[in-house]
């Protein structure tokens, strides 16, 4: 009789064995955990369209969100006139410092930048480069400005991988990082 049962005994262990080592593995792989940038600086560009200077303007944190204060440039712009921006984000807390808006531009469907008029600042943007969906990213706009006025224009880097659409505004995603210039409009 004890022959007649180890055969039997042999195969649920191995069966046992099988099955419990199988078990316990995970078939899931982990998706990556994407990290956001440490963005300390943001610059803005402007160019006349027509005739004037141009004009830049420089947001820098050097230690990133917390600890000093940013140190923020003043916008100086004419009344009605037309402006082409450009944005670029960079990583300075490091050397050398590291240039963010080339990934951003790659990883346009994940991001949108926004531009707030706040205080009653006159001025109207206009993003003007586009992802690969044909969704507006902002690094480039046409910002026109209107009769003398001051106030502040925000700049929102916002992330939004999977989120963003064609209805995407501010409060969707996370912040990757708000600059606010003041800005002066007179002649």
């Amino acid at each position: 009789m004890k022959n007649l049962f180890r055969p039997y005994l042999t195969a649920l262990m191995m069966g046992s064995l099988l099955f419990a080592s199988t078990s316990c593995e995970d078939d899931d792989p982990t998706p990556p955990v994407e990290e956001g940038e440490l963005i300390t600086t943001v610059t803005i560009n402007l160019v006349p369209q027509g005739k004037g200077q141009n004009v830049t303007a420089v947001f820098s944190d050097p230690d990133g969100p917390g600890g000093t204060d940013a140190t923020i440039q003043t916008l100086n712009l004419v009344p009605n006139a037309v402006y082409d921006a450009t944005l670029t984000f960079s990583d300075d807390s490091q050397t050398p410092s590291e240039d963010i808006t080339e990934e951003i531009e790659e990883e346009g469907d994940e991001h949108e930048v926004f531009y707030d008029a706040l205080g009653g600042l006159n001025v109207t943007v206009n993003k003007t480069d586009m992802d690969s969906n044909n969704r507006p990213i902002g690094l480039e706009a046409t910002v026109t400005t209107g009769e003398a006025s001051t106030g502040t224009l925000r700049i929102t880097l916002k992330h939004q991988p999977g989120l963003k659409g064609s209805t995407s505004n501010i409060a969707v995603g996370e912040t990757d990082v708000e600059a606010n210039f003041p800005t002066v409009i007179q002649e």
